[in-house]
């Protein structure tokens, strides 16, 4: 379907919340140079490369819709596209799976992601995490303010709201309910609104008019809410949208800055200002095109929690008693396009949205290390670790002018890191020489097996903070579930700190010369062998 025009603003521009309200150009047919700022542009691209899978047929939202994500999600499938749920009235809603998941293609592996930022479809990984960082060298775009948008077609309110007669998805066996949020992004402002928040965390149906949600502490969400209960407030306002810019749902995930609002910060990315529209019951504003905004408020009160949990989460594990008591968040509005699409995330094991969005982690470490000076040249959270194992390219040449060595360097690096929020998923940095390609994992795993003595190499960290969702710091053997479960493993050798690398790789492309390479692939088909 074609996006739908905006309709234009009439008259002077306004000021709401220190943005320009101005008028925003029609959209048009997606673009697959431009990253996308509308979530039907980017499913039609997907149509468009033969990436998605439109299902006509009913299927239930419990567990049948999420078991197809979920295999799509393991065997790297088209992304699917659902467009008769059982129990869907109104226009509430569509479904759509798999926003961020791998394609099949080793050419285009990543080619769902590199279509969400403009980038080609055979961008590689490293592509990707260096196009979410050049944000930071340009300019920050403020939003347009429209007066109406496709979001506002058609509205909800009060009374005419149960989130229980919602199609909402029960996503695994065990689940504590049916997690309504995994993909939308949650928006809360300071109580000055010098600072919008827009983030990810997931959220389950408490009763007909709640929404229990997972809130960590130390996260932006909630240092927002410690500034509003600061200042004596026991509710704040609060908005939901789902079905947002693609690119929206990558900045959602990233560790950036605080007290950046992350619709500039998508500005930056796309190139082109976001369009957003002021919500019903609020100050807050939402992205136009947002397929669905649910707004309320959520109370800061400790006696207004409700449990949440336990949830089949993106590490792969789920636990029977993984419950906590936790935020209500109250919807008192509903505003949605016609025909809308509600977009899901089935977390499990790899590869979905929470492994794609939750590694490009990793370029922001890099970003951190290179800021301070560090001997860092590359980084990279392989995608097979759940993004829980962060690769570290290390300028040995820099390395060796620091007249350090390991247990000093990897103490230092550490203490630097494990205390940084871009390194909050992180729980393993594995620190290795130019001569290993860090974005195949294979070398990873040779460099470990090869170059890091157990017990010698190795250099564990407690006293920091810890990632709670890790299965191994809440249900293993550790005292502290919030503190520590951190390590560094060192695989660049001894003599790398020294006096250089005096050891070379053995293999095809390092042990021969070219003009013996070039002739054994140019007669390689004409040896007998299947082309390569």
């Amino acid at each position: 379907m074609p996006s739908e025009t905006l309709l234009r603003s009439i008259g002077r521009p306004k000021m709401i919340s220190g943005y320009l309200h101005s008028a925003s150009s029609a959209t048009s047919e997606p673009n697959p140079s431009a990253a996308l700022t509308d979530f039907r542009s980017f499913i039609e691209l997907l149509r468009h490369d033969d990436d998605l899978v439109e299902i006509n047929r009913e299927v239930d939202p419990h567990l049948e819709v999420a078991a197809i994500v979920r295999r799509v999600s393991e065997l790297n499938g088209k992304a699917p596209l659902f467009n008769k749920v059982k129990g869907a009235k109104n226009g509430l809603w569509r479904m759509f799976g798999n926003a961020a998941s791998l394609r099949k293609s080793e050419k285009e592996r990543y080619g769902r992601l590199a279509r969400t930022l403009g980038l080609p479809t055979d961008a590689s990984w490293k592509d990707i995490g260096e196009k979410t960082q050049a944000a930071k060298a340009s300019k920050l775009l403020k939003p347009n303010i429209l007066p109406c948008g496709p979001c506002k077609k058609n509205k909800m309110f009060g009374h005419e709201i149960d989130l229980h007669q919602l199609p909402a998805p029960y996503l695994h066996l065990g689940d504590g309910g049916k997690y309504l949020q995994t993909y939308g992004v949650h928006i809360l402002q300071t109580p000055d609104a010098s600072w919008t928040n827009w983030s990810i965390f997931r959220g389950m149906i408490h009763d007909s008019k709640h929404l229990v949600c997972l809130v960590g502490k130390g996260q932006h969400n909630q240092i927002i809410r410690e500034k509003w209960r600061a200042e004596g407030k026991t509710e704040i306002p609060w908005a939901l949208a789902f079905g947002v810019p693609p690119a929206l749902n990558f900045v959602a995930a990233l560790p950036i800055p605080e007290n950046v609002s992350e619709a500039e910060y998508v500005g930056a990315l796309t190139g082109k200002p976001l369009d957003l529209v002021k919500c019903e019951l609020s100050d807050l504003l939402v992205p136009a095109h947002s397929e669905i905004v649910f707004e309320g408020v959520t109370y800061l009160d400790e006696d207004k929690k409700g449990v949440e949990g336990p949830f089949g989460d993106y590490l792969g594990l789920i636990f029977d008693d993984d419950k906590h008591p936790m935020p209500l968040f109250r919807v008192d509005a509903i505003t949605y396009r016609d025909d809308a699409i509600m977009p899901i995330s089935v977390p499990g094991r790899i590869t979905d949205e929470s492994h794609t969005t939750g590694a490009l982690a990793a370029a922001e470490l890099l970003q951190f290390c290179k800021e301070r000076g560090l001997p860092v040249l590359d980084a990279n959270a392989p995608l097979e670790t759940h993004g829980t194992w962060c690769a570290l390219t290390i300028d040995t040449e820099k390395l060796r002018s620091l007249k350090t060595n390991s247990k000093d360097f990897c103490s230092m690096l550490g203490n630097v890191l494990f205390n940084q929020k871009s390194s909050m998923l992180i729980n393993r940095i594995i620190l290795v020489g130019e001569d290993v390609n860090i974005y195949d994992l294979k070398d990873i795993i040779w460099a470990l097996a090869t170059r890091c003595r157990p017990g010698v190499d190795e250099y564990v960290f407690e006293d920091v903070p810890g990632f709670p969702l890790t299965p191994y710091l809440c249900y293993g053997r550790g005292k502290d579930s919030k503190r520590g479960g951190k390590a560094i493993q060192d695989c660049v050798m001894k003599v790398e700190y020294e006096t250089g690398r005096r050891f070379r790789t053995v293999d095809f492309e390092t042990s021969y010369p070219e003009s013996v390479k070039d002739k054994v692939k140019s007669t390689w088909r004409e040896m007998g062998f299947d082309e390569a």
